[in-house]
């Protein structure tokens, strides 16, 4: 059975290191071109192909990712 997931992110806590990235199977994260109130590039995710693995909230140094999975 295929898992559908979301990513959902802290802006405010996400210091935009980008350890994330290269850890998604499905390439859906990238970093923003906004900032945040402390001046971050936050990630977010860009497209809905996310498999909802959980790499990026494994390896996130802030812990400030939280990811969503549905089964379809």
């Amino acid at each position: 059975m295929a898992m559908k997931g979301k990513i959902v992110v802290d802006t405010e806590k996400c210091k935009g290191c980008e350890v994330c990235i290269p850890v998604c199977p499905t390439n859906v994260i990238e970093m923003s071109k906004l900032v945040n109130s402390k001046g971050y590039h936050f990630m977010e995710q860009v497209r809905e192909e996310c498999i909802g693995c959980t790499n990026c909230a494994l390896v996130c140094p802030d812990g400030v990712i939280t990811v969503y999975r549905v089964k379809v």
